[in-house]
């Protein structure tokens, strides 16, 4: 069983920041692709980034590219989503979560995934 402790969202008005966290065991930050999908009721999940260890690589969704970026506490098995010039359309529940294979991760395919946290953007 994979465990995610994640923080962090909240409510903040268009324009603003947040910024996601996620722990992880070591086994899992070091061998897995790690990263954030996101949800709305009623609509199909979407991956938002991903982040793989071994070679540092990331990737960002089109619609969160230029405005979120992934960063890394390696001390602390921790990745980092910060959230910059929020929009409305941002607002989901969004889920860090793992997976092994990196193709999968890119795609927003995640096997693990941890409890969730709102992310709310008003206008």
């Amino acid at each position: 069983q994979i465990h995610l402790e994640e923080s962090g969202g909240g409510s903040v008005q268009a324009g603003g920041s947040l910024r996601l966290s996620c722990q992880a065991d070591a086994g899992v930050y070091l061998s897995y692709c790690m990263g954030w999908f996101r949800q709305v009721p009623g609509k199909e999940p979407e991956g938002v980034a991903a982040w793989l260890y071994g070679d540092d690589s990331t990737f960002y969704a089109d619609s969160v590219q230029g405005r979120f970026t992934i960063s890394q506490d390696k001390a602390h098995y921790t990745l980092h989503l910060q959230m910059n010039d929020l929009k409305p359309e941002d607002t989901a529940i969004y889920y860090c979560a793992a997976e092994r294979q990196w193709r999968l991760c890119r795609s927003g395919q995640f096997a693990f995934k941890g409890q969730g946290t709102q992310v709310t953007v008003s206008s």
